[in-house]
């Protein structure tokens, strides 16, 4: 595959010229258990020295999951990634018509369950499936020991819990579910990175790139190593969830 990256090559540049510096990181959805393509995942991880981090469905994860996710960082994916909305209404496994009371104890039983699997590989950051929930969940989950929030786009407030969203996503879910254009993808990067440069959206937060290996095809496997192949030359600080999530009173 041959791409075109000058408008990314120059957007970071730009930011090499001024000493600036993109906190990034990469999320994979819907782990369940080990499959050809989790392997493909964490070799391409190892060769290219970015940290991964495996968003885990806790309602059907198989024990062989904890060694065949090598050391993948762990955080939870909803409860059963099943959806609950209404006829005609965007997939959510949390829409407020279900009771609060119902989904926190999803997502308490997620938490504990992948605890107790995973141990200190579980990152205490919750992941709604569909990158969607009700808002009323927030404190509750605070409560029950989650620090952070990820879904997608720049982040907003979210009321005791830190948000590290994701942002550039190379599937193009409503189309061919292949590669979204190639040239789009490298586009919007550098776009969202210029946003970042001017004080349009907030630099704090970690660029996140959100992927799915059960469901890549061969030009979304490249595309993914040609970017974070880049990523490594660039003026980049890779995020880890393991090491860089705020504690207590930091948040």
């Amino acid at each position: 595959m041959t791409l075109d990256w000058t408008a990314l090559d120059a957007e970071l540049d730009v930011w090499r010229a001024g000493g600036l510096t993109l906190p990034f990181w990469w999320r994979d959805d819907d782990a369940v258990e080990g499959t050809p393509d989790l392997d493909r995942l964490l070799a391409l991880s190892a060769r290219c020295n970015v940290p991964l981090h495996l968003a885990v469905i806790p309602a059907h994860v198989r024990a062989e999951l904890v060694a065949a996710s090598g050391d993948a960082i762990v955080l939870v994916h909803g409860w059963a990634h099943a959806n609950h909305s209404a006829e005609g209404e965007k997939s959510c496994e949390y829409p407020v018509a279900r009771a609060l009371d119902e989904r926190l104890a999803e997502t308490s039983e997620g938490l504990a369950r992948l605890s107790s699997l995973f141990g200190s590989r579980l990152a205490p950051v919750f992941v709604p499936p569909w990158n969607r929930m009700a808002g009323d969940m927030m404190e509750g989950l605070g409560a029950q020991g989650y620090r952070a929030l990820s879904t997608f786009g720049p982040r907003g407030a979210a009321a005791g819990l830190l948000r590290i969203n994701t942002h550039l996503d190379p599937i193009f879910w409503r189309g061919t579910r292949s590669l979204v254009p190639a040239e789009q993808l490298i586009t919007q990067m550098a776009r969202d990175l210029r946003a970042r440069r001017e004080g349009q959206q907030d630099n704090a937060e970690p660029y996140g790139f959100l992927t799915h290996h059960l469901v890549h095809d061969s030009a979304i496997w490249d595309f993914t190593e040609a970017l974070l192949r880049r990523l490594r030359d660039a003026p980049v600080a890779f995020w880890r969830a393991d090491r860089d999530l705020p504690q207590g009173d930091e948040i």
